[in-house]
């Protein structure tokens, strides 16, 4: 037998060493989880007699994200990443890998073997109907929840209950299915509960009061009602410390951290049988020669120290089991002894040729390290949004192409260069500060500022940055992503000005309205000069009155278009600008509108002999004012339309330590509640005519652009419009 074995190791050997073998192991969870971790390990161990055995590790993470738009990015990525690789199998651990390489075969893995290991719930006809029969077969995972209840049956004849304790996962739900028949089957020998709605406190204060003649079967608690969740070692530990009654389990990476034991699914047996059959694959022998596992490899598998706590004997039951954890014999610790001394010296013996192996391994490394660095470099590269990162000293350390387009400079030429170099030295001052805090205190920032590009283009430009470390720990400098919001501003400005002109209707009455009185004056004035004329009685000092009291009213008339000009141009900058003459200006435009309207306009300014001042865009935050105001306006003459009474719009302006209010009051009638949330929506309005402009562009200009707030509320029957806005720069 041994010749036998000798033979065939050395046939492998041999087979191996004639071309090298490249496996990709795709894993369907991260790296941390146990069973992931333990499947990896078992492969690994089976392929390291096997130099010329080249394994690829890669992990989905489908744990935490798992959509078809997450599955085809990484499909696309996967693409790329191995494009210049000839893998001569593949292995898929658990469901997501296996539905992953079957939905994208032909995209990725075109001809090549799978094999799969850990699968639930497997159905052969699943690969006919894609076709992928004569392209996989592996091990099927299964866990034998009614032996498992035998087994608790036998080792606790006197049992009146036991409690199940699952979770609402797909493999939750799949055991629970599992379990209906199991339970009615059962159901006359002890009591079952069966426990998956509950969050986690309250399953611990239920299994702290559980009875002695109680047991517990812990299947699965990765998340509970509350939507928590849990590494299996944590949920775990939370009822193991609550319990005092034996829990037993169906995966053996719970074992050794507190249940009894069971008939166990284990992640070791199933990468010892796929480890086999990858061997014999890579021997030469068809995938269609090797038969699927559909009987997992599953084991008894007890723990000795709870064996003891509870008093358990499993030898009257079982024959053939495991037991992890027991007292070794002082024999036994001596054979220990020898081995790890004949393993020294067997390592301290092939050091030499393990330092030659290692310098192969690192030129590999090496090259390997190249492809990466080269993918890094594609991946940067597609990416739209220009990036960047440099040192603690602010210098450039590299940058994507966006970026480089973005400065107009090859990407070689950005490097060792500073912000100062490519923009102004406002906007490379005010990044050096952001940079300095940032680095002080290993936070996030988000900043924006305006650019105008080589080519003289005017851009926005909003910048997200963050620390980043060197391996050791130490700080290595900023990584900075760009968004480009120029078109979006442009956009933005372009509804404001369009809402400027739906109120164009209102501004032409408002100056027909301001002009009425300078045109009477005049045309008085024309008439009184003609009829001196006519009379012979016109004299040097009436052609000069004439001529000064007409120049006063077409200067006022002049102003009057001066200061709808100036509403309708948009502001570019924001600066600082007094709410009062704000308000003044727009009196001029509308205020003998709304007074010929029988209309009361009243501004109470609270804070007397003070000028208030506002940081932003002066001409739209006009725009605002005139829009509640019209808005007021044309509610009270639609709601007095009827009869004389006399409305009134009431104007408070006030400052607070950080900013200042104004607040827009008429007396027109509530809005109505089903709608008074809506009214700041674009395109919402209650007007024949209305654009659903106006409310929307003020809450742009006010909270967006100006950084403040615009709150609307009904007090008694009035409409009380607050705007709130910082009187620093913000």
């Amino acid at each position: 037998m041994r010749k036998f074995i000798l033979i065939n190791l050395l046939f492998f050997t041999f087979l191996f060493a004639q071309k090298p073998k490249e496996v990709l192991l795709l894993h369907s969870y991260h790296k941390g989880y146990i069973w992931t971790d333990d499947i990896s390990r078992t492969i690994e161990k089976r392929f390291k007699n096997y130099e010329n055995i080249e394994l690829t590790t890669v992990y989905m993470d489908t744990k935490k994200i798992a959509n078809s738009s997450y599955l085809d990015q990484l499909a696309k990525l996967y693409k790329k990443q191995f494009e210049n690789r000839n893998f001569d199998l593949i292995i898929a651990s658990d469901n997501s890998a296996f539905d992953f390489v079957i939905n994208y075969h032909t995209y990725l893995f075109e001809n090549l073997p799978v094999l799969f290991c850990g699968i639930n719930n497997f159905d052969k006809a699943f690969l006919e109907q894609n076709y992928m029969k004569k392209y996989m077969t592996g091990v099927v995972e299964q866990v034998d929840i009614e032996k498992n209840f035998e087994l608790i049956k036998h080792l606790h004849p006197n049992l009146k209950k036991l409690v199940i304790i699952n979770d609402t996962s797909k493999t939750g739900y799949a055991i629970k299915r599992d379990l209906r028949p199991i339970i009615k089957k059962y159901k006359n020998d002890f009591e079952i509960e069966y426990i998956d709605d509950l969050d986690i406190n309250n399953i611990s204060k239920k299994v702290s009061n559980l009875g002695k003649d109680t047991a517990i079967l812990f299947v699965l608690l990765f998340k509970d009602t509350t939507g928590k969740y849990f590494t299996y070692k944590q949920s775990f530990k939370k009822i193991r410390e609550s319990s005092n009654v034996p829990i037993y389990g169906l995966w053996d990476f719970y074992l050794n951290y507190g249940i009894v034991g069971g008939l166990l699914t284990s992640a070791i047996g199933q990468g010892e049988a796929v480890s086999k059959m990858a061997l014999d694959v890579l021997n030469g022998k068809k995938i269609s020669e090797i038969p699927i596992l559909e009987k997992s490899p599953n084991e008894y598998m007890f723990d000795y120290k709870e064996l003891e706590r509870f008093n358990i004997d499993v030898t009257k039951n079982l024959n053939d089991y495991i037991i992890i954890n027991k007292p070794s014999s002082e024999y036994k610790e001596l054979t220990k002894f020898f081995i790890l001394a004949i393993l020294i010296i067997m390592i301290l013996s092939i050091i030499v040729l393990t330092l030659r192996a290692n310098i192969q391994r690192r030129l590999k490394v090496e090259h390997a390290l190249s492809n990466r660095l080269e993918f890094d470099k594609v991946l940067l590269d597609t990416i739209p949004n220009p990036l960047y990162y440099k040192n603690i000293e602010g210098k450039f350390l590299g940058c994507n192409l966006a970026f480089a387009n973005l400065v107009n400079e090859h990407r070689d030429q950005v490097i060792g260069k500073t912000a100062f170099d490519f923009f102004t030295n406002e906007v490379a001052s005010k990044n050096t500060i952001i940079d300095k805090e940032l680095l002080e205190t290993f936070s996030t920032s988000t900043s924006e500022f305006t650019y105008y590009s080589p080519s003289n283009q005017m851009k926005h430009i909003i910048l997200n940055k963050a620390v980043y470390k060197n391996i050791d720990g130490s700080v290595g400098g900023i990584v900075c992503i760009m968004d480009d919001i120029t078109e979006r501003i442009q956009q933005k400005q372009f509804l404001i000005q369009q809402s400027k002109l739906a109120e164009m209707g209102d501004m032409i009455a408002a100056i027909a309205h301001q002009w009425n009185e300078p045109l009477v004056e005049l045309s008085a004035l024309v008439q009184d000069i003609q009829t001196s004329y006519l009379l012979k009685e016109l004299k040097d000092i009436e052609v000069n009155d004439f001529v000064n009291d007409s120049m006063v009213q077409i200067k006022y008339m002049s102003r009057t278009l001066n200061d709808f000009r100036n509403f309708l141009k948009p502001s570019t900058k924001k600066k600082l600008f007094s709410i009062s003459k704000a308000l003044s200006d727009i009196n001029e435009i509308i205020g003998k509108q709304v007074f010929y309207s029988n209309i009361e306009m009243t501004f109470n300014y609270i804070n007397e002999n003070e000028e208030l001042l506002i940081y932003g865009y002066e001409n739209e935050f006009k725009q605002v004012l005139l829009n509640l105001i019209n808005n007021a306006k044309n509610k009270i003459i639609q709601k007095h339309s009827d009869n004389n009474h006399k409305g009134n719009i009431i104007i408070n302006i006030k400052r607070t330590t950080n900013h200042n209010i104004i607040e827009i009051i008429d007396d027109a009638g509530k809005i109505d509640e089903n709608i008074i949330h809506s009214i700041f929506q674009p395109y919402f309005t209650t007007k024949n005519n209305g654009t659903g402009l106006g409310l929307y562009m003020a809450k742009v200009i006010i909270e967006d652009k100006m950084r403040g707030t615009i709150r609307v509320r009904n007090e008694d029957d009035n409409v009380i419009f607050t705007i709130k806005l910082p009187h620093k720069k913000a």
